[in-house]
């Protein structure tokens, strides 16, 4: 086939501050930068004016010069928050503070500040931010998270497409409950008001939208396993819903999961692909966020690089759910919930082992069956499931996973013991039906992802906007 010739880039507008900085060659030409203002000091003569475009934590400082015609409406109108575009040269900085700056020969208010404005510069609480969260990623803290979750979501798409995974778009809206609890959204037309009923006086759903009940999904695990059983390694990274009245700093209603399903795999595998998969993001994060990294180990979680660092040269430790049962029995800790074999571990466990007793990430696997979903494997004591739990100082747990139960009898078995509508799950017994074969995944909360990297210490302060119960403001 014969190659087509590149074409021209045409998107070019002005240049952002991190590239001024990063690319020397631009020492002494004519440069356009656009962003806001943060700060405007007036020296009379001439005025500093820092300006921040996002693309990096540092502002870029500007010199303007009392000779430009517009000095006075500048000094008024460029304010904290303003946007500006900005024409000049750009020098080396005389200051130790920066180590570029613009002498500006042109500068345009295009957008001022009414008095009102609610970020001026001091330091706001969280709590207070989570009510202007249209403008709180104009603060150092927020614009820095929103760096991180992008290089983060940029760093998993490059993990799994360099390794030959398919990227699966699940549905967002289903009819199966992957986890099984029933704590889900309901997607409806039917007016409340007036709701149809069936002989027998239930809901009569026939009348809805898709003509049965469905749900805002919570896993895209099923859908993305079908896709695992004819494209070998696949995985979906999109946004899923709780319908979990928990109001705690590790929950929200609505977030994103990356679900990596992989063909003809084992445990040991999936923990292998886990592993290597956080050690790539946060490697990812080192190499192009280093500015945001050092400001959260400065001002939201001290030693949180120490903390990475480890996990870069370390690998998680790596026990079964009886030895870690067995650990925290033994600690001589009271827990607020009480340890015995059979329960699930909370966060106070898995913060114990991690924080106190490992000082390091640790996968925990094979877990009782009883605790798990229905869709992990058995394991052959018949007690426990090929399951496993990537734990994590601060955060907790991190990523869960799992072997798939991919034994058509077993399954079904399993379907039939906890009285699962068929006519809903069939098709996902039907892959065990038809050319099945050994597979596994896990799902990373990308949030707790996002948490675990920065120090933040409640989810609400990682996502744009969060959605929690009684709030869905924005």
């Amino acid at each position: 086939m014969q190659k087509c010739e590149p074409r021209v880039k045409k998107f070019s507008r002005t240049i952002k501050t991190k590239a001024l900085k990063e690319d020397p060659s631009l020492i002494g030409e004519k440069v356009t930068v656009k962003g806001w203002v943060r700060t405007l000091r007036n020296q009379k003569t001439f005025a500093f004016i820092e300006l921040n475009d996002g693309s990096q934590l540092s502002n870029l400082q500007i010199i303007a010069d009392s000779s430009l015609a517009n000095f006075d409406e500048i000094i008024e109108k460029a304010t904290t928050g303003a946007a500006i575009s900005v024409t000049g040269e750009l020098k080396e900085s005389p200051g130790d503070k920066q180590a570029v700056e613009v002498h500006a020969s042109i500068i345009v208010v295009l957008g001022d500040v009414a008095p009102d404005y609610q970020l001026q510069k001091k330091r706001h609480s969280f709590e207070f931010l989570r009510t202007l969260a249209h403008l709180r990623p104009r603060t150092n803290t927020f614009g820095a998270v929103t760096r991180v979750r992008n290089s983060l979501a940029y760093a998993t798409h490059n993990f799994f497409q360099e390794r030959g995974f398919s990227w699966i778009h699940t549905p967002l809206i289903t009819s199966s409950d992957c986890e099984g609890h029933g704590e889900m959204f309901a997607v409806t037309t039917l007016d409340l008001n007036k709701l149809p009923k069936t002989p027998e006086g239930a809901v009569d759903y026939s009348k809805d939208f898709f003509g049965k009940p469905a749900f805002l999904t919570v896993s895209g695990q099923l859908n993305v396993e079908a896709y695992a059983m004819a494209m070998s390694d696949t995985y979906t990274f999109g946004p899923t819903f709780r319908a979990e009245n928990s109001n705690t700093s590790r929950h929200l209603a609505e977030f994103w999961m990356i679900e990596p399903e992989i063909a003809f795999a084992t445990l040991e595998d999936n923990m292998n692909l886990a592993e290597d998969y956080l050690h790539h993001v946060v490697d990812h994060l080192f190499q192009n966020n280093t500015e945001d990294l050092e400001f959260f180990d400065q001002f939201v979680e001290k030693g949180l690089i120490e903390r990475l660092k480890h996990f870069l040269e370390s690998p998680p430790v790596r026990i079964s759910y009886t030895d870690a049962i067995q650990i925290l029995l033994q600690s001589g800790k009271k827990f607020e919930f009480p340890v015995s074999w059979g329960c699930d571990l909370q966060s106070e466990h898995e913060r114990f082992l991690t924080e106190t007793h490992f000082k390091s990430p640790v996968f925990v696997y094979n877990y009782p069956t009883a605790i798990k979903s229905f869709y992990m494997r058995r394991n052959e004591d018949g007690k426990t499931v090929a399951a496993m739990d990537l734990l994590v100082p601060v955060t907790g747990e991190l990523m869960g996973g799992s072997a798939r139960e991919e034994r058509y009898d077993v399954l079904m078995k399993i379907l039939k013991e906890k009285n699962f509508d068929f006519d809903t799950y069939g098709w996902f017994l039907e892959l065990r039906k038809y050319g099945t074969a050994p597979h596994a995944g896990f799902g990373v909360g990308f949030e707790r992802l996002i948490q675990y990297t920065t120090g933040m210490e409640n989810i609400r302060d990682v996502i744009p906007f969060p959605r929690y119960p009684g709030h869905a403001d924005f």
